[in-house]
């Protein structure tokens, strides 16, 4: 009798081996959400829903009386660290396999880490790493959930949130559309830091120390350097080794992420100034007393 798989192998044929992963195909037709149409409608949505409840609030409720919401800001928190870890598990799996089973044609012009950055011309939306990568675009929709979560406990709302909630969702829709070059260290980049984020904002959730340092911005921060370096290996790679797929988009995304990070860095400065200006109060207060 032949013996059962091991718990690795069976996780391992989910995450890289299935039929579903391997014989995916971006389709606007049977891939749910995969138009235009859809994404900035849904975009839409997101601002409008978001506008109507802080303006409903503004008139319904007391200013100074956030909305009780209980053990889901939490729940969501665990779902979205599970769902970005196995993000980053399937893509770091499926990647490895594609390199196994397509790198007998690549002879010696292209290495691994070429092809993490750059696609050959001609690459479609179809395989294991799209999958991965259709699956990391729908996640988009559950993390913009968050905002509202933000309205109803902060009344406050933030276009800056709004913002930069949408722009990943462009970004992403656009990998798929053009099969776009770097789209898979960028998921592993991404996946990885929502894991952690997403599991320390549930540790705060529960009630737990924070940290003592802005842990979310920092590790932002870091997520932005990489981002930085890995652009100047594919625009490297676009011009002294005969050109990426999907460069055209790769540029509008580069120009997404350069609007991202000055609002990023702007907030981030603004944050900092801010904290100083209420150390420096209090130490004066302190010192009249």
């Amino acid at each position: 009798m032949q013996s059962n798989p091991s718990t690795s192998s069976f996780l391992l044929y989910l995450l890289s081996e299935h039929p579903t992963v391997v014989g995916f195909r971006w389709s606007h037709a049977q891939s749910w959400g995969a138009t235009w149409v859809f994404l900035f409608s849904s975009i839409a949505v997101y601002f409008a829903v978001s506008v109507v409840l802080h303006l409903l609030l503004l008139l319904f409720r007391h200013r100074t009386r956030p909305v009780p919401l209980g053990p889901i800001p939490a729940l969501h928190s665990l779902a979205m660290s599970i769902i970005s870890a196995t993000i980053l598990a399937g893509t770091l799996t499926s990647a490895a396999a594609e390199i196994r089973d397509t790198r007998w044609f690549w002879g010696r012009s292209k290495t691994p880490l070429q092809w993490l950055l750059c696609f050959p011309l001609g690459t479609r939306p179809s395989g294991r790493v799209f999958f991965w990568s259709y699956v990391f675009y729908l996640s988009r929709y559950l993390h913009v959930i968050r905002t509202f979560f933000t309205i109803l406990r902060r009344r406050r709302l933030s276009l800056f949130q709004l913002f930069t909630n949408s722009i990943p969702m462009v970004m992403s829709f656009l990998w798929l559309e053009f099969s776009q070059s770097f789209q898979v260290l960028e998921i592993v980049f991404t996946t990885f830091t929502y894991s952690i984020v997403y599991g320390y904002r549930l540790w705060t959730e529960l009630g737990l120390p924070t940290a003592s340092f802005p842990l979310v911005a920092n590790i932002q921060i870091i997520l932005l350097g990489l981002n930085l370096i890995c652009h100047c290996g594919v625009l490297f790679l676009q011009v002294w080794k005969g050109g990426c797929n999907g460069i055209g988009a790769w540029v509008f995304n580069s120009i997404l992420n350069g609007a991202f990070l000055f609002m990023f860095l702007n907030s981030f400065v603004k944050m900092r100034w801010i904290r100083r200006k209420a150390m420096e109060s209090s130490a004066t207060n302190g010192k009249l007393e």
